[in-house]
């Protein structure tokens, strides 16, 4: 079994050191001001198995963006992996959660008050309002939240790599920052976009433009990944873009963060074992 395999296999998040006995914790000095250490357990989020997916609540303007939803649910649950997701039942969001649990595979929705509140997530390109959250929905469990902030660092959690459908503003945002958690050293955890109909092209071009223009480092282009499928986007619709998209999980390989903190730190003196507190 490879490194990457067996990572995937367990959950675990891949490392740039040697494997050592169980138990050690890599120290990393940081450097002034802060004139600390950071302590990184080899077993750090070991048991973390979930795949967060970012998605929009609506379907889009073409079948194959649904049928690609489907595809990767069907997959993560006969991986059997947890998915989680936003919590609402409605668009391409419904469809990877709806597709999971119909293959029998274990679905938890991230969701905040407010939006329970009213009853879920309005369909932006449409107005529509409709009850898509429902607390006691069969299969799905309901984790609710404060916030937004709160919700993307709660599926963070319970994750073990992240996966972009498409989606809107939410999607794009939610996407981008886990990349940028990436890049700053508070996880190492894959980041795969789910390239439907070309999707992704322009945030592609865009992460492109920010290395010519002197924002991003070149090698911080592999902080993301994108799955590609047929060069017929007419066939997107039959593609199996759930096992693509395993498979690119599996073959990752991570990278250094190109900025490194000591997140563990916080202002009050204390440390939290938990990076993802800084988030």
């Amino acid at each position: 079994m490879t490194r990457l395999s067996s990572w995937f296999q367990r959950g675990r998040i891949p490392r740039h050191s040697k494997d050592r006995s169980p138990g050690h914790k890599d120290v990393v000095s940081i450097s002034s001001p802060f004139n600390v250490t950071m302590a990184v357990p080899k077993d750090e989020n070991a048991e973390v198995r979930g795949i967060a997916v970012f998605c929009g609540s609506a379907s889009g303007s073409d079948p194959a963006f649904v049928d690609a939803a489907k595809s990767l649910g069907r997959a993560i649950a006969e991986a059997k992996r947890p998915l989680v997701y936003g919590g609402g039942s409605a668009g391409v969001m419904g469809a990877v959660s709806g597709a999971a649990l119909e293959a029998g595979g274990d679905v938890v929705g991230v969701t905040p008050y407010a939006m329970v509140a009213a009853g879920g997530e309005v369909d932006q390109t449409k107005s529509i309002h409709k009850p898509h959250i429902q607390l006691q929905e069969k299969g799905r469990e309901k984790v609710i939240v404060n916030s937004m902030h709160e919700r993307k660092a709660e599926m963070a959690k319970r994750s073990a790599a992240f996966v972009g459908l498409p989606g809107g503003y939410g999607t794009f945002e939610e996407v981008l920052e886990v990349v940028c958690w990436s890049q700053i050293g508070i996880h190492s955890k894959p980041v795969i976009l789910v390239n439907v109909r070309n999707f992704w092209e322009p945030l592609r071009a865009l992460i492109r433009n920010g290395i010519r223009e002197g924002f991003i480092l070149e090698k911080n282009e592999r902080l993301v990944r994108f799955v590609e499928g047929p060069a017929d986007v007419a066939e997107h619709g039959v593609f199996n873009w759930g096992r693509a998209t395993l498979d690119a999980l599996e073959q990752w390989e991570g990278i250094a963060a190109s900025h490194f903190y000591n997140w563990h730190l916080r202002k009050d003196g204390k440390t939290e074992e938990d990076t993802l507190g800084a988030t």
